[in-house]
């Protein structure tokens, strides 16, 4: 389920020192974003947040829930998405410090898949 006009609204306000964040439905979830990026998506009004092997220790009170998954054939398969705790959405500055990580988490990922330059060829 995607949020709500309010959350949405919310989580701009307070995620504005990161940039320019942005909300976009897709796949029923709303994807969070910043400066293009995407670093977070919410579903039934909750933020998940992307994480890596370099972000994992700063979200290890996340991994008390599950990732934010979808079924698949009959199976589950879990995202690289952590369910941020509640309680941080009365903590600006520490929500903030999150987006910013998974902001970080975000553009690394971004890295790796980013077509690598082709080296340009010299005619004879």
């Amino acid at each position: 389920m995607v949020a709500s006009d309010a959350f949405a609204e919310f989580l701009c306000e307070q995620l504005a020192p990161l940039g320019r964040v942005t909300m976009r439905r897709m796949f029923g979830k709303t994807g969070v974003f910043c400066d293009g990026v995407m670093f977070g998506m919410v579903t039934d009004n909750t933020l998940y947040v992307r994480v890596d092997d370099d972000n994992r220790a700063t979200f290890k009170e996340a991994a008390a829930f599950p990732p934010l998954n979808y079924a698949k054939k009959g199976s589950t398969i879990d995202l690289a998405f952590w369910r941020v705790p509640e309680r941080l959405m009365d903590e600006p500055d520490e929500l903030v410090a999150w987006a910013r990580a998974a902001l970080a988490a975000a553009r690394r990922v971004a890295a790796k898949r980013a077509p690598k330059p082709q080296p340009r060829r010299v005619g004879h």
